[in-house]
């Protein structure tokens, strides 16, 4: 391998006879005046004499050509391998063309590819284009993963991809950004059991119940951590909620506002007259309640039922509170009043007020991973009190040592959802946005650090995507999406074009704590989603379990005439829990029959459905 062709302080183009090269390899350029630059392959291709040149449109010039030539290589008759190479740090002068090019030992390059230990580290995944450093490598560094590929699993064969957590306090915030199908929800799994390995208290916001962590791989139960007290799932109106006592008419008004829209000025003025501080539900709900009761009566129609008849003491000292709230809060509209009562009820039917979040604060303290599930709309309700609660809990911890004072600990965490582009919108107000950009911009003085995945990168609040100082990008198939990406990071425009086309697990690890563009496949995870099923063999399966069912309730009574079919059909029902009527089952029989699992025999009298002999 060698130099070829017109060379500058950042790229420079190898030529291999024997050696085909692998794309996002690295190799040393053997240029003693520039102390042996180090750079990655970004572009690769191979010539031979049955393939047209196409000078004008291929990886290199004619310059580049012509350089083949006059160092020897037969461009009519020789296979040629072509490299672009990146150098890793800028050098102060072009490199010499016609250099020997050589592959690295990993001493060499482990400052490139590796920051931190994988005890102490993330171990996420396998980089890409360094197979040829499997036998130099450190011992430390062997057998740490697993791969899927192919539908296969193997094991490790180039240096293990390793995150280093720490470096969160000067880098902070993650994203995870694919389309559908391209490992992220997957590549998310994998982050989620390092925190568990390391022991990092972590919030999951789960809207589509699939981050559970209790069954194993079976393959990799021989080297898969014990996850059992490791992490914690929770879902909201069971088991967490919100103490109303502890809510500010603040948090009360951005609650509402998740419950059903934007709040108008009025319903934030009832708000603001009628909360009382350490209101419960229900003293609230009744303030609430009876202020709109009596401006719907009025003070005319409560009057007259105060001075209409007679009316026992308990009714009378009822009306009389009534007219005193009609005299305090007539400037209240009626309809803000019953703006605010549906939000609360919203809240209220959804269990939101019924528990408290304290299981969430004892799984945290304990640095276990706690999993919040719920409905979309009501994660998102939860979220805007819940995150907001326990960054309060971590500022005011770090805040009272700043001062000299002993405040009670409250350990740092990571906060992390899925479809983060619904907590944290552009150019949208949502209930979460507000606290979330505040975490973006000043969480890492704290401790608390964001990790959002979404497939719309796009539709992310700009502020936030701004802050996430490492982005793991997976196949991205929309334009726009991939324009986003670009702007935020430093793929560069040959990784660009491969974006659509990467297979699934493989992404681009953008980040600053490496200062370059890493290209990853992710691990196996050591536990199953329970969304892992296929749903095309789910349907054959359950069809299949049904109709066993349903035979072995049927060859009992066979042979079955099809005037037997009430009585057999209730009989089906009971044993089965089927909700069938008579012509359905007249349907599975005949389709059974024309599978070939009972007999039918038609007759002009009837149809008999019997055993096959």
């Amino acid at each position: 391998m060698q130099v070829v062709g017109v060379t500058t302080q950042q790229e420079v183009y190898v030529v291999s006879r024997e050696r085909k090269f692998r794309i996002n390899e690295i190799l040393v350029i053997e240029d003693p005046a520039l102390n042996h630059p180090r750079g990655e392959v970004v572009e690769t291709l191979s010539y031979n004499r049955l393939i047209p040149m196409g000078l004008d449109r291929s990886l290199v010039d004619t310059q580049v050509i012509r350089s083949l030539e006059q160092i020897g290589y037969d461009i009519g008759s020789d296979e040629l391998n072509l490299a672009k190479l990146r150098l890793f740090s800028e050098a102060p002068h072009p490199v010499r063309t016609g250099c020997p090019v050589r592959e690295p030992r990993f001493d060499e390059v482990r400052g490139l590819l590796v920051k931190t230990t994988p005890a102490e580290g993330m171990v996420l995944g396998e980089i890409r284009g360094t197979e040829a450093l499997a036998d130099t490598l450190d011992e430390d560094l062997r057998d740490q993963v697993h791969i899927v590929e192919d539908g296969a699993m193997r094991p490790q064969s180039g240096v293990p991809f390793l995150f280093d957590i720490r470096a969160m306090q000067q880098y902070p915030h993650i994203g995870i950004f694919g389309g559908s199908g391209s490992g992220k929800s997957f590549g998310l799994r994998v982050m989620l059991e390092e925190l568990m390995k390391l022991g990092i208290p972590t919030v999951v916001f789960d809207p589509h119940f699939e981050m559970d962590f209790s069954e194993t791989v079976p393959e990799l139960e021989a080297y898969a951590p014990d996850f059992t007290n490791r992490w914690v799932a929770v879902q909201i109106g069971q088991h967490v909620g919100i103490d109303f006592s502890s809510l500010s008419t603040r948090d009360l008004q951005g609650l509402l506002g998740a419950a059903g829209g934007s709040v108008t000025e009025s319903m934030v003025n009832v708000v603001q007259m009628l909360h009382r501080k350490k209101d419960s539900f229900r003293t609230f709900s009744d303030r609430l309640n009876n202020v709109a009761q009596a401006l719907e009566e009025g003070k005319q129609g409560l009057e007259r039922r105060l001075h209409g008849g007679d009316i026992d003491p308990v009714e009378a000292e009822k009306l009389k509170d009534l007219l005193t709230l009609y005299q305090q809060y007539n400037s209240l509209p009626l309809s803000s009043l019953k703006g605010v009562q549906w939000r609360l009820n919203r809240l209220e039917k959804a269990g939101l007020f019924q528990q408290d979040i304290r299981p969430i604060e004892r799984a945290l303290e304990q640095g276990r991973l706690v999993v919040v599930q719920g409905s979309a709309w009501l994660l998102q309700v939860f979220a805007t009190y819940v995150i907001g609660a326990l960054y309060r809990k971590r500022r005011e911890y770090k805040d009272a040592r700043m001062n000299g004072e002993d405040g009670r600990f409250f350990p740092p965490f990571l906060i992390v959802t899925d479809e983060a582009h619904n907590f944290a919108p552009k150019g949208v107000d949502s209930p979460a946005k507000a606290i979330l950009k505040e975490i973006a911009q000043e969480g890492r003085k704290y401790g608390v650090f964001l990790v959002f995945a979404t497939q719309r990168p796009t539709l992310l609040d700009e502020t936030i995507t701004a802050q996430l100082n490492t982005k793991f990008v997976f196949r991205t198939v929309r334009g726009t999406d991939i324009a986003t990406l670009r702007e935020e990071t430093d793929l560069t425009p040959e990784e660009g074009k491969r974006l659509p086309y990467l297979r699934s697990g493989d992404t681009f690890v953008s980040s600053a704590v490496f200062g370059r563009t890493v290209f990853m496949r992710v691990r196996a995870a050591y536990t199953r989603s329970p969304h892992v099923t296929n749903p095309f063999e789910e349907l054959q399966s359950i069809r299949q379990e049904q109709d066993e069912n349903v035979l072995n309730v049927l060859l009992a009574r066979l042979p079955l005439f099809d005037t037997d079919l009430l009585d057999a059909v209730t009989h089906v029902n009971r044993e089965c829990g089927l909700r069938w009527d008579v012509p359905r089952l007249k349907q599975e029989l005949d389709r059974l029959a024309a599978e070939g699992r009972i007999a039918k025999k038609e007759s002009p009298l009837a149809t008999r459905y019997d055993a096959v002999r």
